[in-house]
């Protein structure tokens, strides 16, 4: 929809006269309180908490806030283009659903109802390994909509190549491998919850419907879920790969494999060495290592060396459509969006995830003109100013 930010805008204002109290909120901290109020502790920290001291998560955020828009006047910004060309594929807009599992702790309507509300919006769905759901069946639920595949790497090999070869059958367009992630890290708040949600059998449902996964229980998931979800636990993550593994990936699937965690510009020059499609610029929402950079302050970092010879994308601290413009403007193709999503789910299913989408496009749209701008893939640092510490 051509200007969606002025049309989604005036929608609400047209309910001036009548406004519903009981009315989904539009302010991203609103979301959180309400999905805080929602959840029982251990469900809701495993999605607010971070790593240790959570300094990464407030490191995300200062980023963001370090930089000022400088906006131009007089630019002609009556007609707006919010459209990224990735992988031989046009998107409306430059965001997507971050990978986000266990999304059944939530909400009941849990990955699917995340799936059908960006099916909805228009932007890709981005379905984790550590989903409730199986993919197959998120797929079947999105139709032809967009959505891509996130992998997490797990030791046994046989099982990694069987979710890919899965993953494309079911019509995931590219992999998103997360890097970040051989172990997980180790996150006061859950630990203090003891909550471990896939010890309860939430978030294995790739697993559970694997045939090789299966292929090494005595029993299936259904007979013996406590020896499947034991099997999990010696399976999941590997923390003994090498950036030669990256073959392996290369010989299961055709699909474009996007690598998302790299912090490093020397991984980023390793990632180009290796032939892969694109890179992620993310800490995992700061929940992975404690006192880790902020993912904008190594977005530029890395840009540097890819020097657009493959797609570079961001998550970790966006909250707001300036946010979105900062990291664009730095070198970002598009960017994920995960905890507001969430509290989205938390708060109303399908229909908050789609609304907080919804508004966070209309806000980057409105401030894009307001930046005097007209296309965000012709963002760049001229319209940024970095502020110094005093």
């Amino acid at each position: 929809m051509k200007n969606i930010g002025n049309h989604i805008q005036y929608q609400i204002y047209m309910n001036m006269h009548d406004p519903d109290p009981n009315r989904l909120p539009v302010v991203y901290e609103e979301w959180e309180r309400l999905a805080r109020e929602k959840l029982e502790d251990g469900p809701y920290y495993y999605v607010a908490g971070g790593a240790g001291g959570e300094n990464t998560m407030n490191a995300n955020l200062k980023a963001l806030n370090q930089w000022w828009i400088l906006p131009r006047m007089l630019r002609n910004v009556e007609d707006r283009d919010l459209s990224v060309s990735l992988f031989g594929k046009t998107y409306s807009f430059p965001v997507m659903h971050a990978p986000i599992g266990v999304q059944s702790i939530i909400h009941p309507e849990g990955e699917i109802g995340s799936a059908l509300a960006c099916a909805d919006v228009g932007v890709p769905y981005i379905a984790s390994s550590a989903s409730t759901i199986p993919m197959e069946k998120i797929a079947e639920s999105m139709g032809e909509a967009d959505r891509w595949f996130q992998l997490y790497w797990s030791k046994d090999p046989d099982i990694t190549a069987s979710f890919l070869r899965r993953a494309e059958a079911s019509g995931y367009s590219a992999i998103v491998v997360t890097l970040d992630t051989p172990m997980m890290a180790w996150r006061e708040y859950d630990l203090k919850n003891v909550y471990l949600p896939f010890l309860a059998g939430e978030g294995v449902g790739n697993y559970f419907t694997d045939p090789a996964f299966n292929a090494k229980l005595d029993k299936s998931p259904k007979e013996d879920p406590q020896a499947a979800i034991m099997h999990w636990t010696q399976i999941y993550g590997n923390a003994g790969l090498t950036w030669e593994d990256i073959d392996f990936l290369k010989a299961n699937t055709s699909l474009p494999i996007i690598l998302k965690g790299i912090l490093h510009p020397d991984d980023a020059k390793l990632a180009l060495e290796h032939g892969v499609d694109g890179i992620i610029v993310s800490n995992h929402g700061g929940r992975q290592v404690d006192g880790a950079i902020g993912a904008l302050e190594a977005l530029p970092l890395v840009c540097e060396v890819i020097d657009g010879r493959i797609p570079v994308l961001m998550d970790s601290g966006i909250r707001r459509g300036a946010d979105i413009i900062k990291a664009m403007a730095l070198g970002a193709s598009a960017v994920l969006i995960g905890r507001p999503l969430m509290y989205g789910l938390a708060v109303a299913g399908q229909q908050g995830v789609k609304e907080v989408m919804q508004n966070m496009i209309a806000d980057l749209d409105i401030t894009l003109g307001l930046t005097g701008e007209k296309a965000v893939q012709d963002l760049n640092t001229s319209i940024l100013k970095k502020s110094v510490a005093e």
